[in-house]
């Protein structure tokens, strides 16, 4: 079954569903690092994406937006002149009630009735103002690091800012 898009999942309503003990069949996340880079390092500028609103980022579209950034500062900047920090897990895990489609699918198919659905990925549930994914990296590589975070702005659902946290009058 394909993917539905962002706006399915954007917006969230009722109680958190992040119990995975009780429930079965919840497939894994796809993001696989939430360091990257020079975690030991000493650089001075450090910019942050942010969320300008309250909403559900899927773990597909975290790990795309991480795969972006981490790809253009890894060959433009080098794995040691930078750090790359993803700051939210996706634990929400959301449901969906897959409805049988061709023919003869009115007696397969149940509809609505006792649609609670199978779990089919997770997302991380986030506030306005919340940081995503802190990029520190030194002075010459500043442009480049707000760059980087840009493309990860076009892989999220939702509007983001960047702000620069430390090493504003290096810049």
């Amino acid at each position: 079954m394909p993917i539905r898009p962002a706006r399915a999942y954007r917006h969230f309503s009722g109680p958190a569903y992040t119990r995975r003990d009780y429930v079965t069949g919840v497939p894994g996340i796809r993001v696989t690092f939430f360091d990257m880079g020079n975690p030991k390092g000493d650089f001075p500028v450090e910019v942050s994406l942010i969320t300008k609103g309250s909403g559900q980022i899927r773990h597909n579209a975290l790990e795309a937006a991480r795969v972006a950034v981490n790809r253009l500062l890894e060959v433009k900047v080098g794995k040691d002149n930078y750090h790359l920090k993803l700051r939210i897990y996706p634990h929400q895990i959301l449901r969906e009630n897959p409805m049988a489609v061709g023919a003869g699918a009115d007696r397969i198919s149940d509809g609505m009735r006792l649609s609670f659905g199978r779990p089919i990925g997770t997302a991380a549930r986030v506030n306005a103002g919340q940081k995503i994914m802190t990029v520190r990296v030194t002075k010459e590589f500043a442009r480049l690091a707000k760059c980087a975070l840009h493309q990860a702005t076009l892989k999220l659902p939702m509007p983001c800012r960047l702000v620069i946290e430390r090493g504003q009058e290096l810049l």
